[in-house]
């Protein structure tokens, strides 16, 4: 596999990421007590603790994005 070619997948999978993350956050902000009904179903949750679940699992999804796309991206411009 060639470089240009690891610059394009790493390119493609931190913006279809970030899509994610972006949809993550509309759903959260608009449709907040839908989300929030539907998950007090299975468990047993303050609106404070939901908020704050939701905004740990953004916070380690951005990590994970940061980590496992764009440094490898940055690197890979960085060696040409």
């Amino acid at each position: 596999m060639h470089v240009s070619e690891l610059k394009e997948f790493f390119f493609w999978s931190a913006a279809i990421n970030y899509g994610v993350l972006l949809v993550w956050f509309a759903v959260f902000v608009f449709a907040h007590e839908w989300v929030y009904r539907m998950h007090t179903r299975w468990f047993r949750l303050s609106v404070e603790t939901f908020d704050a679940l939701n905004y740990l699992g953004v916070a380690v999804y951005k990590i994970g994005i940061m980590l496992l796309n764009l440094t490898p991206l940055i690197a890979l411009h960085l060696i040409r």
